[in-house]
């Protein structure tokens, strides 16, 4: 059994409430729109039926008035020659015949009654069927919009990423310009060291080599 039970309960249901409650509203849209179709295929399949038995029930009626007015000939030919009983007789067969033409315009009439409803039936589901399909076109565009936004999300979310990479290593970049400076003051720093000291052993090389030619020439 589908998820409608009879025609009724599908030109009275409310779409809307149905895929508002639903847990998978897109799995249930297409469970409905598949449900509606098969109701529109068997009302349409009711309403050629319908059409078809109406069409030979005309054929009757047309072929019974046909006798109707072959039994009024008749009778009239027998009266004007002057044969009552036949005439008699051919009046009955056209009441017959009228008869049946009655009780089939009769049934004629309700199945263009019935027909009209069936027409009526089908006018109101392909109404439904259309709003569903509508709604099946809404979840459709809010998916791929919602697909596009997760997209855009993404790809900001790397270019984030990326960008605080590069600002990270702009950063490390500084600190290690700013720790080489501090080695090449260090290290400008110790060859000055090294250099006054270097300079005191030089003075006190020439000190004592002056005292040495002094006691030279003292001594000369």
């Amino acid at each position: 059994m589908g998820m409608f039970s009879r025609f009724t309960d599908i030109v009275n249901a409310n779409i809307n409430s149905m895929l508002d409650k639903a847990e998978h509203p897109e799995k249930m849209i297409k469970l409905i729109i598949q449900e509606m179709e098969e109701t529109l295929v068997e009302v349409r399949s009711t309403a050629a039926k319908q059409i078809a038995e109406k069409k030979t029930l005309m054929r009757q009626i047309r072929a019974q008035e046909t006798s109707v007015s072959h039994w009024q000939e008749k009778a009239t030919i027998a009266v004007s020659k002057g044969r009552d009983d036949l005439a008699r007789s051919a009046l009955v067969e056209k009441n017959k015949c009228q008869t049946k033409v009655d009780a089939l315009q009769e049934e004629l009439a309700q199945f263009e009654e019935s027909l009209m409803a069936v027409q009526e039936d089908a006018s109101r589901l392909q109404e439904k069927l259309s709003e569903a399909k509508r709604r099946q076109e809404s979840y459709v565009l809010r998916q791929e919009s919602a697909q596009v936004r997760l997209k855009a999300r993404e790809t900001a979310a790397v270019y984030n990423i990326d960008d605080a990479i590069g600002k990270f290593e702009r950063y490390q970049q500084k600190i290690d310009d700013i720790e080489a400076q501090v080695e090449a003051f260090d290290m400008t720093s110790n060859q000055d060291l090294a250099s006054q000291i270097n300079a005191l052993e030089t003075d006190e090389d020439l000190d004592k080599e002056l005292e040495a030619l002094k006691k030279q020439v003292a001594n000369a």
